[in-house]
């Protein structure tokens, strides 16, 4: 088993006044060869913004989209047709394929908004592009991990076009889980949101993240949380 971890202080920083945003890896210009991706994972965007402020329309193609809110509400709106608040709670989705524009602004004028945007390379090219959005059910994370997205339509949560499977969990402290990889070609990306996590024997802190491959079938990636948690879990192809 190898890993790899990514302290929160040690992200890559924009500050442009109406929006803060961390990197978890290589993102505009935050640059850092040895933190470019994790496999399939791309990005990991721990984003603030301020009231009233947002990003304008813009293009991407070729990119599995996901944007999770973790406090406020965001307003979407896309070449597809679609117009929606997201808010904290919920998950949206984009494939991007052969193309989209999409716009996304925080409608308060008092409370920021903050949201994790992910992207992840995709398994098929130039699809049709789609959107999804989804309520999370926050009953089967509670000292559970629960899944949010998976490559599969008929599945809990959303889907997208990649092997990759996403989980949250909200854990007491002194409770102990532990997970089991799909496919040893597979690696791990643990995302600390709240709380302090021992997780393969580190000691993870609020925002911190870890990266886990290499591992065997019969390898479980064990957790203890050392006080109240919530954590994402992100487990995608290492071979891209």
């Amino acid at each position: 088993m190898k890993t790899t971890v990514h302290r929160s202080d040690t992200r890559g920083f924009a500050d442009h006044g109406w929006l803060k945003a961390k990197h978890s890896f290589s993102f505009a210009s935050y640059y850092d060869p040895e933190r470019v991706h994790f496999g399939a994972l791309r990005v990991l965007n721990d984003d603030i913004v301020a009231p009233g402020m947002g990003f304008g329309m813009h293009p991407h193609d070729n990119m599995e989209i996901i944007t999770i809110p973790l406090e406020g509400s965001l307003a979407h709106k896309d070449s597809m047709g679609n117009s929606s608040v997201i808010k904290a709670g919920e998950i949206q989705v984009m494939s991007a394929g052969t193309g989209i524009m999409h716009s996304e602004f925080n409608p308060s004028d008092t409370e920021q908004i903050n949201l994790l945007q992910i992207w992840l390379f995709p398994n098929k090219r130039s699809v049709e592009p789609r959107y999804d959005q989804q309520l999370l059910d926050k009953t089967p994370m509670r000292n559970a991990w629960s899944q949010i997205l998976s490559p599969n339509q008929d599945d809990d949560g959303v889907w997208i076009h990649q092997d990759a499977w996403f989980y949250l969990g909200e854990f007491e402290a002194g409770k102990t889980s532990y997970y089991n990889l799909k496919s040893a070609e597979n690696g791990l990306y643990v995302f600390v949101i709240e709380g302090t996590v021992e997780v393969a024997g580190q000691t993870l802190n609020k925002r911190d993240g870890m990266g886990i491959w290499a591992t065997t079938e019969t390898d479980l990636i064990d957790f203890s949380f050392l006080e109240g948690s919530k954590v994402l879990l992100m487990e995608v192809p290492m071979n891209v």
